[in-house]
């Protein structure tokens, strides 16, 4: 019986012992992994601090930053404001001269011509006479013309053009007269003195001449109405002026010589051919085609504006139409301002991000 006692005593001993050994394990076990949290949180701020801050963008910071840099933001936009003003100011005039124009209806010649056309239209078109006589299709052969480099040329070297194309630099309103540019051209002498290099020569090509002018031309025609508008952009308004009415009475010009010139071939042409025709029908035929042709060439010695009719003349435009001097201002003053600004906030956060990095090495 004793022994019994002595036995469950020494085996409660036991147990205690064992549980003391097993609660100071857990316990170890416990402090282990508060350590290992504890060493994962701290990683885990110091990642955090040594990552580059949230890029979500702070309005108040960049405020403070652009108010800070403020007398580096009104020096900079100031410089381009006056910067701007000065290339404003050194830009010449440039006025518009502008013309409305309207095709000349040819209804009145392409009435007997069209009723030929449908009946001897193959006949004609086999000796190369043209029956058609539609005066869209003249206004739009007009149009093109007068944007051709021959026409143009021709019309530069008849009004005598090119100094004033390729030298002028500007105008002068008080005595009207034009101002050349002397590295260009010796007015004294009458010679060109302009330093190029080849394949350019000293005196200005056709092409070149070409060139310019068509940059100071522009027309545009409406597709429903067909009305056409005519402009030259040029330093003086009185020869804007003058150009554009020499441009519109040339080309009426130059279309009623090619119509003229169809029409006297056609009917010379015809008039040959009736000495070798015996059929007195093809003779009636004949006869019709040469009248015909007559008419037209009487209409084309009628009429002064042959193809364009001018609706609203060219006049001395007494405005400029560039340049816009008040809004290269401003986009000089707006660009300033946001490159200053620019500028202000580069070096701060530069300053700021250097500032970082050497506490970080710290």
């Amino acid at each position: 019986m004793s022994d019994n006692i002595e036995n469950n005593v020494a085996s409660s001993k036991l147990r205690g012992i064992h549980k003391q050994e097993q609660y100071s394990s857990d316990k170890v076990e416990s402090n282990d992994a508060t350590s290992i949290i504890l060493q994962q949180q701290l990683l885990l701020s110091q990642m955090q601090q040594n990552q580059p801050q949230s890029e979500d963008v702070d309005f108040n910071e960049i405020f403070r930053t652009v108010w800070a840099g403020k007398l580096t933001v009104i020096a900079i936009s100031f410089l381009f404001a006056a910067l701007s003003i000065f290339f404003a100011l050194s830009k010449p005039n440039i006025y518009k001269a502008s013309a409305i124009l309207a095709p000349v209806s040819s209804e009145g010649s392409a009435g007997g011509l069209a009723s030929l056309a449908g009946q001897f239209g193959g006949l004609a078109s086999m000796a190369g006479i043209n029956l058609g006589g539609s005066g869209g299709d003249k206004t739009a052969i007009a149009l093109e013309t007068i944007k051709s480099r021959s026409f143009i040329e021709n019309f530069i070297e008849k009004h005598n053009l090119l100094v004033p194309i390729m030298a002028a630099k500007n105008w002068d309103m008080i005595s009207d007269t034009l101002i050349l540019d002397d590295e260009l051209y010796d007015q004294t002498a009458n010679e060109w003195i302009r330093d190029v290099k080849p394949p350019k020569k000293v005196s200005p090509s056709s092409w070149e001449a070409f060139s310019e002018f068509s940059k100071l031309l522009t027309i545009n025609q409406d597709k429903t109405t067909g009305i056409v508008t005519i402009e030259i952009e040029y330093f003086s308004p009185v020869l804007a002026k003058a150009w554009l009415k020499f441009l519109i009475a040339d080309i009426n010009e130059f279309m009623r010589e090619q119509d003229q010139k169809e029409a006297k071939d056609s009917i010379d042409y015809l008039t040959n051919q009736l000495e070798n025709i015996q059929v007195t029908t093809m003779e009636t035929v004949f006869y019709q085609l040469i009248e015909e042709q007559t008419k037209n060439m009487m209409l084309t010695q009628v009429k002064s504006e042959y193809v364009l009719k001018t609706i609203d003349s060219a006049q001395v435009p007494d405005e400029k139409a560039k340049p816009n001097r008040a809004l290269i201002v401003i986009l000089g003053t707006v660009l300033g301002f946001f490159l200053s600004v620019l500028i202000t906030l580069t070096r701060y956060y530069s300053h700021k991000k250097s500032i970082n990095i050497s506490e970080n090495v710290k």
